[in-house]
């Protein structure tokens, strides 16, 4: 396993300060982008996909920054108070201070595609600069608008309960479960790629199992019609699951990072 030293970045907001980990690879290739991944709910940097992300970025030339949301990981906080706000927030602090001037290619696994997704568009109507070093997108079972799909997905009973009491313990893949409460619903609502389309300017290249219960692929499917113009492509993977962590499934998140170096964003 490839361990690179820990970094710590204070992000701070008007509602809270929190201390985010970031372990960061430089590229060793001149010209080769750096890789920033984004992990999934209750994950963390250090996952069977982004351990063996880091050893083939490392072996093949590319930077990858890699980091924990608050709440997860070694990061600061506490999961029934953070919000996609705060996740967005610190995404793009460690874009913008720990990715160097290296092109960019960010790696969204589930809840972390869209982060990604949001930060690309907030970027581009913020920060033309920065985000014309993002070359492209890889989304890994992207639960985009996540907040939506996980509201979605519960019992009328659930929903019910986080209305009257503000919170709800759904049972997770994870051992402990997620405890879901009304105002990160309420926050994700802030966040949605549905109420406010855009064009990305770039690929997004979907990497997507047809066996996934968390993220139905219909779900990713229907980003083509979310995001404007043709940049959506999305690689179907019949027997895979929604962790897609496989050795066939991570030569599929290589080939499609390679990919998108192949292509160059529009604007």
């Amino acid at each position: 396993m490839v361990d690179h030293e820990l970094q710590i970045l204070d992000v701070a907001s008007d509602k809270t300060s929190r201390r985010i980990a970031v372990r960061v690879l430089e590229p060793t290739t001149k010209g080769a982008p750096t890789v920033v991944w984004l992990i999934g709910l209750k994950s963390d940097m250090v996952s069977t996909k982004a351990a063996a992300l880091a050893q083939w970025c490392q072996t093949n030339g590319y930077g990858l920054t890699r980091f924990d949301y608050s709440a997860h990981g070694q990061s600061s906080g506490d999961f029934g108070s953070a919000t996609t706000s705060d996740w967005i927030e610190e995404a793009e602090a460690v874009i913008r201070q720990k990715t160097g001037d290296a092109p960019l290619i960010l790696v969204g696994s589930s809840t972390g595609a869209h982060i990604a997704l949001i930060v690309l568009r907030r970027l581009m109507a913020t920060d033309p600069g920065l985000a014309g070093r993002i070359l492209g997108l890889v989304l890994i079972a992207p639960a985009w608008d996540v907040t939506e799909l996980i509201w979605d997905g519960l019992a009328e009973e659930a929903r019910q309960e986080i209305l009257d009491t503000g919170s709800h313990d759904q049972p997770s893949d994870y051992g402990e479960p997620y405890h879901i409460t009304k105002s990160f619903i309420e926050d994700g609502r802030a966040n949605l790629l549905r109420q406010d389309p855009f064009d990305p300017g770039r690929p997004v290249l979907v990497l997507q199992g047809l066996l996934d219960e968390s993220v139905p692929p219909d779900h990713a499917r229907a980003l083509k019609s979310v995001l404007r113009g043709d940049w959506v492509e999305i690689t179907e993977v019949a027997d895979a699951a929604h962790s897609l962590s496989r050795p066939e499934d991570l030569e599929k998140i290589y080939q499609l990072i390679d990919q998108v170096c192949t292509s160059k964003p529009s604007a």
